[in-house]
């Protein structure tokens, strides 16, 4: 069993896919077979005109995902874990890369690469069980899965200096507070409400979403000057795509689009 699997949807015009973590007797952590598997995942599902955005969820009552398998490391030589490095990166890159928007559904703890996975993803729905920690430095260890730099941007140096130099576990309640999480909702509807979010973002222009969020991406940590290049690129990539002639007719014609998407992909 490799831990990683994927459900699709259709909600009313989006398409929806979960990548769930599946590895529930172990609180989802992430051993190597993992980190590949969720690799190939995101390269299909980025491949995948179909999908319009996708759900990071995970399978099991009490985690998300509790980070790196301690037990599988224990075992490992300094090779080994330079070998297993260069696969998380890749893990922790598929996700943080994919084109279409990404929505992590958060229960339980998440912890470590957890937290990385969610904090890879565009916007974080958390309920009130999560509990968020990037604890790498109380193992001797330093964030590898992004944290570092993700916590930066998200919450600010001052912030995320309290999560990594501490390795301190965070509750809902304040990672709601301190910008950690987009959307708190109530115990047992984080994958609802994650669902709903991507249904309603798969109902909009693909084409305009993906640019849209290649401009959010490219933004970060940029001056405003290059940032609106960066925007200006997006606008035209949209506004000279069909997707826009068919939104802007439909809003006159009072009708849902119908989208025609990426004409350069092949049938």
């Amino acid at each position: 069993m490799d831990g990683v699997s994927v459900r699709r949807h259709v909600i009313g015009v989006g398409r929806v896919a979960e990548i769930v973590l599946d590895r529930a007797e172990a609180l989802n952590a992430l051993n190597t077979t993992m980190a590949v598997r969720l690799t190939q995942v995101c390269a299909e599902l980025a491949a995948d005109r179909e999908v319009c955005s996708i759900v990071l969820t995970a399978t099991g009552p009490r985690a998300f995902c509790v980070g790196a398998d301690l037990k599988e490391r224990h075992r490992m030589s300094d090779p080994d874990w330079l070998a297993q490095r260069a696969v998380f990166r890749a893990a922790f890159g598929s996700v943080l890369s994919l084109p279409q928007p990404a929505v992590a559904a958060v229960h339980g703890y998440a912890l470590g690469g957890g937290c990385e996975l969610a904090l890879s993803c565009d916007l974080i729905v958390a309920d009130d069980t999560a509990v968020f920690g990037l604890p790498e430095t109380t193992v001797g260890l330093v964030p590898g899965g992004g944290g570092t730099q993700l916590a930066l941007r998200r919450l600010g140096p001052g912030r995320a200096a309290d999560l990594v130099l501490t390795g301190r576990q965070v509750p809902a309640a304040e990672a709601d507070r301190i910008g950690l999480v987009d959307r708190l909702v109530p115990a047992g509807t984080a994958d609802k409400t994650a669902l709903d979010i991507a249904s309603g973002i798969a109902c909009n222009s693909a084409v305009a979403v993906q640019a849209a969020k290649r401009a959010l991406r490219q933004g970060w940590g940029i001056g405003l000057a290059a940032g609106l290049e960066v925007e200006d690129a997006a606008w035209h990539t949209a506004a000279m795509a069909a997707d826009r002639k068919e939104g802007i007719a439909a809003f006159n014609e009072k009708r849902d689009p119908v989208w025609p998407g990426f004409p350069e992909w092949p049938e």
